[in-house]
């Protein structure tokens, strides 16, 4: 690792409605990552697994809330069988289960979300809502649950004794998975082949229907300003800390 280390430029700005101010990544914002599930992914299994290709989905997606939960079962209820592989299991079973301390996540089965279609499935490995929002037209954030679709982009909101919020939005790091995150063979943030596919747009660009979500669309107009105005102002922003160390 370079001497910088995992050092990235951020732009913030005070809300213009509220008693909040936001900071945003820069650094990832305006890399090139994108999603390469099946395309080299390593998985987040203790082992590199790309042949399996499961991605990120080997251990379920927990659940935000109930809202989040009972629209991605609504979600599921509507997938016919060509467009995902267990589908009698899902029906049967039902596709979440309830934790100790009374969270929920989806579902596993063989090895991996119930969601997740396998390889030698007819239509494809990958997410059966995420194709079944691209069969409809729809963004995959509608039907998939939210910490799946905002991958690898996190929100973090902090609030002072004061009050004042502050509201991050970075890179969904190894740590933030918790202690077995630091368990992962590989995590695509890290690598620099998940920033090294020819054409890809910025993540600023390639992931708008994202942000939008995470921030509103009046905080989002403001963040492509912060950013056009530190790029016009001069000077290289900083590289990620994965193309750095390459």
């Amino acid at each position: 690792m370079t001497a910088l280390g995992d050092l990235h430029e951020w732009v913030s700005f005070e809300d213009p409605d509220e008693d909040r101010t936001w900071v945003f990544d820069v650094t990832f914002l305006l890399s090139r990552w994108t999603c390469i599930f099946g395309r080299g992914c390593q998985g987040v299994l203790t082992e590199p697994a790309p042949e399996k290709v499961q991605g990120c989905c080997s251990y379920g997606a927990h659940y935000t809330d109930d809202e989040d939960r009972v629209r991605v079962e609504a979600a599921a209820a509507e997938l016919t069988d060509e467009q995902w592989q267990f589908a009698r299991v899902g029906r049967r079973k039902g596709i979440s289960v309830a934790e100790r301390g009374g969270s929920w996540r989806t579902r596993l089965h063989d090895g991996a979300c119930v969601m997740l279609n396998r390889p030698g499935f007819p239509g494809g490995p990958g997410c059966a809502l995420h194709r079944a929002a691209l069969d409809r037209g729809e963004e995959p954030l509608e039907r998939k649950p939210d910490v799946c679709w905002q991958l690898p982009l996190r929100r973090i909101d902090t609030t002072d004794e004061e009050g004042h919020v502050t509201s991050t939005v970075r890179e969904w790091k190894r740590r933030d998975w918790g202690e077995g995150g630091q368990e992962f063979a590989w995590w695509c943030t890290e690598s620099h082949e998940a920033f090294s596919v020819p054409g890809e747009p910025t993540v600023l660009t390639g992931m708008r229907a994202e942000l939008v979500a995470l921030v509103g669309a009046e905080v989002h107009r403001r963040l492509l300003d912060a950013v056009a105005e530190r790029l016009a102002a001069g000077g290289t922003p900083l590289p990620h800390p994965a193309v750095r160390r390459r």
